[in-house]
C-alpha cells in the first residue's frame, strides 16, 4: 500500500502525483470512479469515462464529491494498492467513523 494526504482543490482535483505515479497512472489514463460506503473507489478501466489530467492530477467528479460531502480545501487520505490498480479516497467523515470505531474497540466500547 502507498498512502498520501491531499487537499481537494476548488475544481475537485487531487494533486498528489506520488500516488498516481505509484499506481502507474499517467496523463490520459482511463479510470472508473464510484462512491461506496462513504469512500471513493478509483480503478484503472480502459473503458472508463474519467481520466488523469494532463498535469497528472486525479479529478473527482462533482456528483461523487457531493455524495461524500467534499468541498474545496478538504483533506483526504489516499490509500493506493498498486498491485491491484486501486485507489481508495477516504473523506473526513469516513476517517471520523473509522477512528471512532477503532477507539471504541481499543477502549472496550466506552467513550474516549
Amino acid at each position: 500500500m502507498v498512502y498520501g494526504l491531499a487537499a481537494i482543490d476548488p475544481s475537485g482535483r487531487i494533486a498528489d502525483r506520488a500516488i498516481t505515479r505509484a499506481l502507474g497512472w499517467g496523463p490520459g489514463t482511463r479510470l472508473h470512479i464510484r462512491e461506496g460506503s462513504g469512500v471513493i473507489v478509483v480503478r484503472l478501466d480502459r473503458q472508463g469515462v474519467f481520466t488523469v489530467t494532463g498535469q497528472g492530477h486525479l479529478h473527482l467528479p462533482a456528483a461523487v464529491r457531493h455524495w461524500c460531502g467534499l468541498t474545496a480545501g478538504d483533506r483526504v487520505l489516499l490509500a493506493a494498492n498498486p498491485a491491484d490498480g486501486l485507489l481508495v479516497v477516504h473523506p473526513p467523515a469516513a476517517l471520523d467513523a473509522m477512528v471512532v470505531a477503532a477507539h471504541a474497540d481499543l477502549l472496550g466500547g466506552g467513550q474516549a
